[in-house]
């Protein structure tokens, strides 16, 4: 099936040169808040923050007082990353040289890592390199006052949660209230997918944020020109053949042409048969004959079925510690395309995992996590000389009308097509956004530099400093938690009136992610929110010297914009859109009946925005009023309205009466 995302890139090539320290674009970005206290970058995979950690890191240590450097990751592969590293010839002033004794990202015992953490701090030594684990574990009765003038760096950074059993977030919060300790956080993705913040906004008030994008990262690349974001939807076991066309819906999409990372489902997952090794036994019947297996390596040789060339593969699900690290070991000294063709993973192969021949990065079931999504996505964005385009597809199974989880696999669904067009706004170039005056003048000067900045009448400005915060840097986690919202999936196939959604849905979201901020800014941000998401999806087109922009239907142009044009617009139409075209009628009389069975309440808020409309329609219907068993969502919508308005007038009358 075609991409339901389709993002092209400019291959300048900004992001990976570098400047007289040898720093790439983000690191450059990065260490100019090398001297704050509390630093969060937040930057894709392969933009180099590990090195950008090591370039701040070294400068705290040499001109800002700090005595020692202690790098947490989440899983121990990640720990190669913040080995031994030269810096010098490239321009900076220092190496990065860990002493190998204190890279506790090696095989061995928990207590015994836990002592050489302790003795690194009564030492002399300045880094030491651990996992997630071995910080937790360290810290249970250790005095905080004991990292004091230290750095501690936590890599992906949104494994931290607020929730009150998450350790790690019990570790960062004691750190910051008990020690003057330095923190480093580092994440290729601040999404959690789920209703827990990272961090509180008292605690995440105090770090100062570095924000590389997306698209600044892929449209700075040398060789990668696109990025495809496709979902295949099938019916019964993915691996098994469809009675009706004789292939499975995996050797459908797989090409084995492409460099490929299959991450199978998760063993809670609809869609897992919950033994994992028998699955990797599946995919490879679905890709050829095994011939044998390389002793030193771990390597799988497969004769393919359909080219019969011999396939190179490596098995990351199998968990024996002798047959995973020989095959990890493996995977760390790949030189070129040609080493491996296909990884087939569960739980690995996600984070910091660097396979720059990576084309494509096919995932099977629906993924619940958007952090998960992008940390995914971002195995096929690295830059190589043997690829031009990139692919995620998700493999996700339809919903069937006989199986008692219906109600979970259309939920599924639903939230996996506005993952995909949530990434849409993630991968696509940032927009500036201004309030346009009547005496502006038509050619400003300012704009004239900067072809992303629109001027919209009506548009209002954020007022406090926290406001402007979330708009810079949090945009687009604040449209996941929309998205993500169970009201928002439900309105959004276009049984709600945009202006609902504009105007009343997404701002009292926002009321409940950011409680502490006034209604003027609340509004200030709903714009915001709305106006990207809006232009995002449209296209904006030049037409000699003037730029128009289609959006729902609409050619608009940009010089005449108003927010009240706008909030007439359904931001995230685009992902019913989407899901009519991808699946078959069955699967939408299933997702329509689902969301009307769990349709939103009537609020006042609502049925007074209708109002107007219900007059509308009376006055272009001969005076009948919308039918509440109308098929038409918006007619149903409005009798709805007309019946809650009735109501609340006798309810009033009664009170006053």
């Amino acid at each position: 099936m075609p991409n339901l995302v389709e993002v092209n890139y400019k291959q300048t090539g900004k992001s990976k040169s570098t400047n007289a320290f040898g720093m790439r674009e983000m690191q450059q970005k990065a260490y100019e808040g090398r001297t704050a206290q509390y630093l969060l970058i937040k930057a894709p995979p392969a933009s180099g923050k590990s090195r950008a950690l090591m370039f701040i890191a070294l400068d705290k240590l040499k001109n800002q007082g700090i005595k020692k450097v202690i790098v947490a990751v989440p899983e121990r592969s990640i720990g190669a990353s913040f080995g031994e590293t030269e810096l010098k010839k490239f321009g900076f002033f220092e190496d990065w040289i860990p002493n190998p004794k204190y890279n506790l990202c090696t095989p061995g015992e928990e207590k015994s890592k836990v002592k050489t953490f302790q003795k690194f701090l009564e030492s002399q030594e300045q880094i030491l390199v651990c996992t997630h684990s071995t910080l937790r574990s360290a810290f249970e009765g250790l005095d905080p006052k004991k990292l004091d003038d230290s750095l501690v760096a936590i890599d992906e950074f949104h494994h931290v949660s607020a929730e009150g059993d998450n350790i790690l977030g019990r570790v960062l919060k004691s750190i910051m209230a008990n020690s003057n300790a330095h923190i480093v956080a580092m994440t290729g993705s601040y999404f959690r997918g789920d209703s827990v913040p990272v961090l509180m906004p008292e605690d995440e008030a105090k770090f100062t944020k570095v924000t590389y994008t997306y698209y600044q990262q892929l449209n700075g690349y040398d060789y990668l020109k696109s990025l495809g974001i496709g979902y295949h939807f099938y019916t019964g076991k993915y691996f098994k053949k469809n009675p009706e066309t004789g292939i499975s819906a995996l050797a459908e999409i797989l090409n084995e042409d492409q460099k490929t990372i299959i991450h199978i489902p998760s063993v809670n997952s609809a869609e897992s048969s919950k033994e994992k090794y028998e699955e990797v036994n599946h995919i490879i019947d679905v890709l050829g004959e095994l011939e044998y297996q390389d002793e030193t390596t771990g390597v799988l040789h497969i004769k393919s079925h359909k080219t019969g060339k011999m396939l190179k593969v490596a098995d990351l699900v199998n968990d024996n510690p002798k047959s995973r690290d020989k095959i990890s070991a493996f995977l760390r000294t790949v030189k070129s395309a040609s080493d491996i063709d296909i990884i087939i993973a569960l739980g690995m192969a996600k984070e910091g995992f660097d396979w720059p021949y990576c084309q494509h990065a096919l995932t099977i079931g629906y993924r619940g996590s958007l952090t998960e999504i992008i940390q995914i996505i971002g195995r096929a964005t690295r830059d190589s000389n043997n690829k031009s385009h990139a692919q995620f597809t998700n493999l996700i199974a339809e919903p069937d009308a006989e199986s008692d989880e219906v109600k979970l696999s259309v939920n599924n669904m639903l939230k996996a097509i506005t993952a995909s067009l949530l990434m849409e706004q993630v991968l696509a170039p940032n927009f500036k956004f201004k309030l346009k005056k009547d005496d502006d003048e038509e050619n400003d000067e300012e704009d004239e530099e900067d072809d992303n900045t629109i001027k919209i009448r009506g548009f209002k400005l954020p007022t406090s400093q926290r406001a402007k915060d979330i708009i810079d840097t949090d945009l687009n986690d604040l449209k996941a938690k929309i998205l993500q919202d169970p009201q928002m999936l439900k309105a959004m196939p276009g049984n709600i009136e945009p202006e609902v959604i504009n105007t009343v849905l997404i701002p009292k979201i926002i009321r409940e992610v950011y409680p502490d901020l006034e209604d003027e800014d609340v509004e200030a941000v709903r714009q915001h929110v709305v106006v990207d998401s809006v232009i995002k999806n449209g296209t904006i087109e030049e037409q000699g010297d003037k730029k128009f922009i289609r959006m729902a239907g609409s050619f608009v142009n940009i010089d005449d914009i108003h927010i009240d044009l706008i909030d007439q617009v359904n931001p995230f139409q685009k992902a019913f859109e989407i899901l009519s075209k991808s699946v078959t009628t069955q699967v939408l009389k299933l997702i329509d009946e689902h969301i009307q069975s769990t349709k939103i309440e009537m609020t006042e808020e609502e049925a007074i925005l209708l109002w107007p409309k219900i007059k509308e329609w009376v006055k272009n219907n001969n005076g009948e009023q919308p039918n509440i068993q109308a098929f038409d969502h918006k007619e149903k919508r409005m009798a709805e309205a007309l019946v809650f308005l009735r109501e609340l007038k006798r309810k009033r009358a009664l009170e006053n009466g």
